[in-house]
């Protein structure tokens, strides 16, 4: 009866407990107070920069395509991986690589300095150095290694190419399935290479204002983690010490099984 009524004694208090261990509405949910922003107009002029080892499909057009055949890389052909003595017919598209000092070798120009500028940038250089020689040209640019990685308490953590080449952090965060329920929503690291420098930077994606960051939009490379929580970090310790914790369970329902016993 004594253990009994014990048990009626703590009940309120275990109940308590377990509704303040709930999370909040303010640490789940996301872009809170977006009613109250005012529409912003500046985020479709976003352009990312390039960078070294960045990889750039460039090519040159015009009326006349022998003109503008010196200034293209010329497509190889490759081997069919199962039959080494024969050729597939296959054409493959030579790239540009962005050295560590951030130049590209180009046909004709010779070395152009890339690194820091936008593809706006890039494409108007070209246009005037590759003026000279063709009327007009028209010139196409892509980076095609764009990828971004996604760690930590997400469904799906890994790698992710990008087609195109903006990427906003809640689209990264999509492909990576969202996050679980134990991720931290407000302390989400970004880390961002530029020219060999890295940054560390913390974004909130609770609080709307987010979406007016620079990191809102993602660069090449970039790498997004995202926290625990506490009840993460506390369930993992107890995970880490469940065997520990049922033996000294035991241990102690079989003392109070006997002091029961022997007082009654």
């Amino acid at each position: 009866m004594k253990y009994i009524s014990f048990l009626k004694k703590i009940t309120p208090f275990l109940l308590i407990a377990l509704l303040f261990s709930c999370a909040s509405r303010k640490d789940v949910v996301y872009y809170q107070g977006i009613d109250g922003m005012t529409a912003q107009g500046k985020s479709n002029s976003y352009e990312i920069k390039l960078q070294p080892d960045d990889l750039l499909m460039i090519i040159v057009t015009a009326e006349d395509p022998e003109i503008a055949m010196p200034f293209n890389l010329q497509s190889v052909s490759v081997q069919n991986p199962g039959k080494l003595d024969a050729v597939t017919g296959q054409q493959t598209m030579q790239l540009y690589l962005v050295d560590a000092q951030g130049f590209i070798e180009f046909p004709v120009l010779g070395k152009l300095k890339v690194s820091g500028l936008s593809r706006s940038e890039v494409l108007q250089m070209l246009q005037q150095k590759i003026g000279v020689y063709i009327k007009s040209p028209n010139i196409n640019l892509r980076i095609m290694n764009f990828k971004i990685s996604v760690q930590g308490e997400v469904n799906l953590p890994g790698t992710y190419n990008v087609a195109s080449e903006r990427v906003t952090l809640i689209e990264a965060l999509t492909m990576a399935k969202d996050l679980t329920i134990y991720g931290k929503r407000n302390n989400i690291l970004i880390i961002r290479e530029i020219d060999g420098v890295k940054s560390y930077n913390r974004v909130d994606i609770t609080n709307a204002d987010f979406m007016n960051s620079p990191f809102y939009y993602l660069a090449q490379n970039d790498v997004v983690y995202v926290e625990p929580n506490k009840n993460r970090i506390n369930g993992a310790a107890i995970g880490s010490n469940t065997g520990v914790i049922i033996s000294i369970s035991s241990l102690l329902i079989t003392l109070i099984t006997l002091i029961i016993t022997t007082t009654k």
